[in-house]
């Protein structure tokens, strides 16, 4: 890592060196937090969790070739250099800024309520066209996760796509600090972390904190259909782009699209249109919201200099990832796996992606996090949407999905709904259901553990 020396560190993090004075000028190769992913000339940045403090493992990355460690706390005997600090993950979000702020290369961040790792995700296929991109893993967005996606950054790469995640004020100030995005993306404003940012102008206000940092000739791409975006008419100066819908006479998108083909579980289909020209984009992802990660994407790609084709291409290579929106086939059974997270809207997007599945369909339902005082009531909305879409069968399991199931039940007498307090207690009855044939969707917020739900259904047919 070109430039970050010990003793810049040291400095950086307001930290204490200790170890001998030449060392001070050794580059570390780069950082981690998980003593298992240590590797020779990296930094070990310990992190204290709620069951393990990462000072423990200090002595086995030291065996295994750390440069260097940080501490909160005096080390006896240490074999490494370390830098004493106040608090290591204040440290490491600092060492984070201070390396992004020697970087030439542009970073793409991307908040929203819903749809910010299949936006990145589309975005990431669209630029790998043209550049070398990295991208944020797995769902590294938050005050932990995103300084070490930008510590991962080398030379050979040519652009940083970033996700970036907040549950309350001041969150995103802080990632935005680190990150310093040239182009802003934001999805959407749904009714996510309600509990904590109280209503969806708590979330704008929340979110919008990704333009604290705002450089001078940065891009803003925007969804035009969000009623609260696309107030957001200039921004420090900066006019935003905007995508959306087009057709009927609708205007005042600089990208927009028309002419959408839903394929189902296939995927879909639709025009493209921007300044520099039309395209027809195939998109593999199933459900009409990835029309919408593919116009950012393509907003993203226009702003980097790509062409049309590229861009198309880029599009039309985008792969779903495990958790969203993943087709799996098990035993004749085709599962949806979308159960990384959940709330409202992106529950319905996944029950209009259900509805197209073959013969019968089955919605597998679990409890949605952080939903405020209006929780229970959200989730019998959920339970009545999933009836209008005519969804053979629900499963609900969770505290809060009796509600969802309530809701089903009220809206038809033909839907048949189950529910269940755990999902330990719904498994056996519903790999006993299934039958081969069904299309089945597996949805809920992550601290429900619905992956366990897929894997029984995998094993068991």
């Amino acid at each position: 890592m070109k430039g970050m020396t010990l003793g810049r560190i040291a400095k950086v993090c307001g930290g204490v060196y200790y170890g001998e004075e030449d060392v001070q000028q050794t580059e570390i190769q780069g950082v981690v937090t998980d003593s298992r992913k240590m590797e020779e000339g990296f930094l070990f940045i310990p992190l204290k969790g709620a069951r393990v403090d990462g000072h423990e493992f200090i002595p086995q990355v030291i065996g295994r070739g750390a440069a260097a460690v940080l501490s909160e706390r005096p080390l006896k005997d240490c074999a490494r250099p370390y830098i004493q600090v106040a608090s290591t993950e204040q440290a490491l979000k600092d060492i984070a800024r201070d390396y992004r702020e020697q970087l030439d290369i542009p970073v793409i961040g991307i908040t929203g309520s819903v749809g910010k790792t299949s936006t990145k995700e589309m975005i990431a296929s669209v630029l790998s066209e043209t550049y070398h991109v990295l991208k944020t893993e797995g769902n590294l967005n938050n005050e932990i996760g995103l300084p070490l996606t930008l510590l991962r950054i080398r030379p050979e790469h040519e652009v940083a796509v970033v996700e970036m995640g907040i549950s309350d004020f001041g969150e995103m100030h802080r990632l935005a600090e680190m990150a310093k995005p040239d182009i802003c993306v934001m999805t959407n404003i749904g009714i996510s972390h309600l509990e904590q940012l109280k209503s969806r102008d708590g979330i704008l206000k929340a979110k919008s904190e990704i333009f604290d940092f705002l450089k001078p000739h940065a891009k803003i791409i925007l969804n035009g259909e969000d009623d609260k975006l696309s107030l957001l008419t200039e921004v420090k100066g900066i006019r935003p782009v905007f995508f959306g819908l087009g057709g009927q006479g609708k205007t005042g998108r600089q990208i927009y699209a028309d002419e959408i083909e839903n394929l189902g579980l296939k995927g879909i289909k639709a025009k493209i249109h921007t300044p520099e020209g039309s395209f027809l984009a195939d998109i593999k992802a199933p459900g009409e919201h990835n029309v919408f990660n593919a116009m950012a994407a393509t907003g993203v790609g226009l702003a980097l200099g790509m062409g049309l084709e590229e861009i198309q291409s880029g599009i039309r290579h985008a792969q779903t990832i495990k958790g969203r929106t993943n087709l799996i086939e098990a035993g004749g059974i085709l599962v949806i796996d979308d159960c990384y997270n959940a709330n409202p809207v992106s529950m319905r997007a996944a029950l209009d992606v259900l509805s197209h599945g073959f013969a019968r369909t089955v919605a597998v339902l679990g409890d949605m996090g952080e939903l405020g005082d209006d929780e229970k009531q959200l989730h019998y909305e959920v339970g009545e949407y999933a009836a209008e879409k005519q969804i053979d069968a629900i499963f609900c399991a969770g505290a809060l999905s009796v509600e969802t199931a309530r809701g089903a039940s009220d809206s038809n007498d033909w839907c048949e709904v189950f529910y269940f307090e755990t999902k330990e207690e719904m498994l056996p009855y519903l790999l006993e259901y299934l039958q081969e044939g069904d299309t089945v969707l597996v949805k809920a917020s992550h601290f429900m553990d619905f992956p366990k739900i897929i894997e029984a259904i995998q094993e068991a047919k």
